[in-house]
Order: C-alpha cells, then sequence, then structure tokens
C-alpha cells in the first residue's frame, strides 16, 4: 500500500486500474471507523472496466497513521486534506465518490475547492443536518472521548457484540467479521488513532453541514445519487431532499442495501461510477 506526504501528514492509500486509463480518475471517500478495504470490491469491477481508482485511508478512526498533533481535524479539515490528495497526485477531471461519513466530507469538498472536480457520486450518507443521524448520536456522542473511545474499541474485539445491532450490524447486510475486526484494530493498538477519532467527532457540526447544503447547487457537474433503500439511517427522503438542492442531480435506489453499499451492492455502485465517468454530454 502506498503512502503520500501531504503538508498535514501521511495518506495511505490502495491503487487500481491502468497507469495510463482512458477513463477519467475516480478518488473515493469512505466514512467514519472504516477504511479503504471497503471499496476492494468496487475498485476492482472499475478496473476491470479500464477504470483507475484510488482509496486512501482517511483519518477517521481506522487508520495506522495518526495525523501531526496540530492538524485540522475537523470536517472541513478533512476535506481540504482530500483536495491536498488529489492536487498532490496531480489529478483532474476527478469522479469524486464517498459513503456514509465520506458523503458529507464530498459536499465539503466542492465548497472548498471544487476545481479538479468534475462529477459525484454519492452514496448513504449524512446530509443538512443528520450529522450524524439520530440512531448513531449517543455512539457518536461516546466517540468525543479518547477514554470512551479506548472502551468501546475493547468491547468490539468481541466478534458477537462487533457484529450486532450494537456494533457494525445495522450498517450492512454483508458484512465480514475479518473487515469489521480490520477497522477496529488501530483503536486498540494505536492512541494517536483514538486521538483523531475524537477530535473529528468533537468537530462535527450538524448547522454547518446544513448551511453548506445552501450552497451545494453551485456544483454543476453530474451528480449520481445511489442510495440503498433498506437503510433506516440515511433514508430515502433524505437521499431525495439531497438531489433537490444540487443543480445536475440523478436519485438511483438500490434495493437491498443499507448504509455501506460498497459492501452490500459493489457492482450496482460500481456500475453507477462507471456510468457518470465515462459518460459525454
Amino acid at each position: 500500500m502506498p503512502s503520500l506526504e501531504l503538508p498535514s501528514g501521511t495518506v495511505r492509500y490502495d491503487v487500481h486500474g491502468p497507469e495510463q486509463p482512458a477513463a477519467p480518475p475516480v478518488v473515493l471517500v469512505h466514512g467514519l471507523l472504516n477504511d479503504a478495504a471497503i471499496w476492494t470490491k468496487v475498485a476492482g469491477l472499475l478496473a476491470e472496466q479500464g477504470i483507475r481508482s484510488y482509496a486512501p485511508d482517511w483519518p477517521l478512526g481506522s487508520h495506522t497513521i495518526p495525523r501531526d498533533a496540530d492538524a485540522d481535524q475537523s470536517p472541513r479539515g478533512i476535506a481540504r486534506l482530500i483536495v491536498e490528495f488529489i492536487a498532490t497526485l496531480e489529478l483532474t477531471d476527478v469522479t469524486l465518490v464517498g459513503n456514509d461519513t465520506g458523503g458529507a466530507l464530498c459536499q465539503y469538498v466542492i465548497d472548498e475547492d471544487q476545481s479538479r472536480i468534475a462529477r459525484l457520486v454519492i452514496s448513504n450518507c449524512d446530509a443538512f443536518d443528520v450529522f450524524p443521524p439520530k440512531a448513531f448520536a449517543r455512539l457518536f456522542a461516546a466517540m468525543r472521548s479518547d477514554r470512551q473511545i479506548a472502551l468501546l474499541a475493547r468491547l468490539m474485539r468481541l466478534r458477537p457484540l462487533r457484529q450486532s445491532g450494537l456494533g457494525f450490524g445495522p450498517l450492512a447486510h454483508n458484512l465480514p467479521a475479518d473487515l469489521t475486526a480490520r477497522w477496529i484494530r488501530p483503536l486498540n493498538e494505536n492512541p494517536g488513532s483514538i486521538a483523531d477519532l475524537a477530535k473529528f467527532a468533537r468537530a462535527v457540526d450538524p448547522a454547518e453541514l446544513l448551511e453548506l447544503s445552501t450552497r451545494l447547487h453551485r456544483f454543476v457537474g453530474p451528480v449520481t445519487l445511489a442510495w440503498g433503500t433498506d437503510d433506516e439511517a440515511f433514508t430515502q427522503e433524505l437521499g431525495r431532499r439531497l438531489q433537490k438542492v444540487f443543480s445536475n442531480a440523478t436519485f438511483v435506489p438500490i434495493p437491498g442495501a443499507r448504509t455501506l453499499t460498497p459492501l452490500d451492492a459493489p457492482e450496482e455502485l460500481a456500475k453507477q461510477i462507471a456510468a457518470i465517468s465515462t459518460h459525454r454530454p
């Protein structure tokens, strides 16, 4: 897994697909307590179609390289890190893809600097003042404390709890236990990962994301909202509401998928990413 030295720290990332693709590059943004591995199947399917994708481990709790102590761990700070990553690799005409918390971060990215972003694919995610959704509000509150994160991480080493409704269970129908164990491991091994997660949780402000939504219409590129219909946290109603604030957005329901659509519906998600990436008006 290569790494990239950026002004505010080091980011590790996976890259899939041909070195000289005909299609525009795809940059993938995962959610809280996920890492690049959530995109493995999607990235593989894109590679088969000649599309090169980049899947970094963003500093959202499951990362193994903590950020610098003075790094901005707010959602806007992470968005700037995404912009830095794209610019450092000199990527242009980018298809930016986000899921879960990553979808909210994509909204921050286009608000911060959309100069290298040509199109968006957003799947089940935070939007408006749903940041986080009510179902995760108590858990999110606990994650504002380093000490409570450490306690939760120790408890989540137990597979039955980790896979249950109190853990990752509600997020996907297809939820490999080895993958969720991977996501929890950095919090049990690296205090820096705990500190980064707590800083992010403390910085989340639903009022800020709500205010940001009033500017999303400024992004004129095509947007696909690929939305799992089995998600009780990020409902279809939320997705369709988000569609309306963009200038050029299409809502695509994905039956049988929950929040983590890259796990529940990788084929359909890859199909939507490929379609928008290769389309020429």
